[in-house]
């Protein structure tokens, strides 16, 4: 909300009455309100950047497993077939 003040200053010249000149002076004081938002919204990206970041760990996780296992596979077949052809 805004706060009206009145400000009473001297004349500019030596010539004007004295009572003629005043300034209104109106003061702006934030209530914290934006603050505490790009708080709340600074910890939500921080938040949010976490579980990106363990979701790919997780898949990354998952794909080095089925790599492993594909491996696995493959070299099992090799020998099965170095075995059948008799080599």
């Amino acid at each position: 909300m805004a706060d009206e003040r009145i400000v009473e200053t001297p004349a500019a010249s030596s010539t004007s009455a004295p009572g003629n000149t005043h300034t209104t002076v109106i003061e702006r004081s934030g209530g914290g309100g934006t603050t505490l938002l790009a708080v709340v919204l600074l910890i939500a990206v921080l938040i949010g950047g976490y579980f990106l970041f363990a979701r790919n760990s997780s898949e990354t996780a998952k794909n080095n497993a089925v790599t492993s296992a594909a491996k696995s596979v493959q070299s099992t077949a090799d020998k099965a077939g170095a075995a059948i052809g008799g080599k």
